[in-house]
């Protein structure tokens, strides 16, 4: 089947196999941080953006994506480079290997929710695994990332509670 989307604000035209996952297309383009890290759509690595919104892409045929604008995380990389400084400052990065994932969820979240309390946070997160941490030092990069969006948060680079 031919697929026509765009991924990053690039076009791309290719004919494809009816059964190909958004995943493996997305990595065949060249896309590593796009990352399979279960077989059971649990452990949210492979997030990406289907027109705005965060999809599992292991779990995602391809061609759902026909005529749609694919993000993943090259395509927002200033905004996760600012989050990451977050998590780097709270020393929640560890391996790195879930963090493509999070950070499409957070600036995701970030857009959908205003003030999300943590309850909500954990809520929205709740499908991303990190096998590193006990997400303490993840909340709290969140957190103070959130805050530093504020009016009110704004001064403090990094603010550590």
């Amino acid at each position: 089947m031919q697929l026509k989307c765009t991924i990053n604000g690039t076009h791309y035209e290719e004919n494809i196999a009816p059964d190909t996952m958004l995943l493996d297309f997305l990595r065949t383009k060249g896309f590593f941080s796009v990352k399979q890290g279960c077989d059971t759509a649990n452990c949210g690595l492979c997030t990406v953006w289907l027109d705005g919104r965060p999809v599992l892409s292991c779990s995602v045929l391809a061609a759902r994506s026909q005529g749609a604008a694919l993000t993943t995380i090259e395509g927002v990389e200033k905004k996760a480079a600012a989050f990451g400084e977050f998590m780097a400052a709270q020393g929640a990065d560890q391996c790195g290997f879930c963090s493509p994932g999070l950070v499409m969820n957070i600036l995701a979240m970030e857009k959908e929710l205003k003030n999300p309390t943590p309850d909500q946070i954990r809520h929205y997160l709740a499908g991303n695994l990190c096998r590193c941490s006990g997400y303490a030092g993840q909340m709290r990069a969140i957190e103070a990332y959130l805050k530093s969006k504020t009016p009110a948060g704004k001064g403090g680079k990094n603010e550590i509670r």
